[in-house]
């Protein structure tokens, strides 16, 4: 029986599940919002709320308890720079999961993993294409007012 027994194992050995939940929550923090499974999500939001309270607390070993758990020095200098400092005045609760429903292939509980409060950063967003009325180079426009 699996009583007072907390770790889902999600079918995985616990090397493979360790490397998954890390992976979930170096991508949960370069995106800034994860869409997986609910049981996945429910996994990567504890990490990721234990690593905001390593850089809560800022020290250089909490710094390297947090690359050793999530094993990519990149994310984890964005992680203190970027998001904690954004929940200086709360005390927990740093994320939300916002059910979507389930999967149509598999049936699986999907599920919304997000920061409460960060400003979401576009860094991958595209440039803005120039509108219909605007022409694109200088002969368009020429032909444009021929046209009228």
């Amino acid at each position: 029986m699996r009583h007072m027994k907390s770790t889902k194992k999600l079918g995985r050995s616990p090397s493979h599940r360790s490397a998954l939940i890390a992976s979930l929550v170096c991508n949960f923090i370069e995106e800034r919002r994860i869409t997986t499974t609910l049981a996945k999500a429910k996994m990567a939001r504890s990490v990721a709320e234990k690593m905001v309270t390593l850089g809560k607390n800022g020290t250089l070993s909490a710094r390297r308890q947090a690359i050793a758990v999530l094993r990519q020095k990149e994310r984890v200098s964005t992680l203190f720079a970027e998001i904690v400092p954004q929940f200086s005045e709360r005390t927990s609760g740093y994320t939300r999961i916002v059910k979507k429903g389930r999967r149509k292939s598999d049936g699986s509980e999907m599920a919304i993993l997000e920061w409460v409060g960060v400003m979401a950063l576009n860094k991958k967003k595209k440039s803005e294409a120039p509108a219909a009325s605007e022409p694109k180079t200088e002969t368009d426009a020429e032909t444009k007012e021929e046209k009228k």
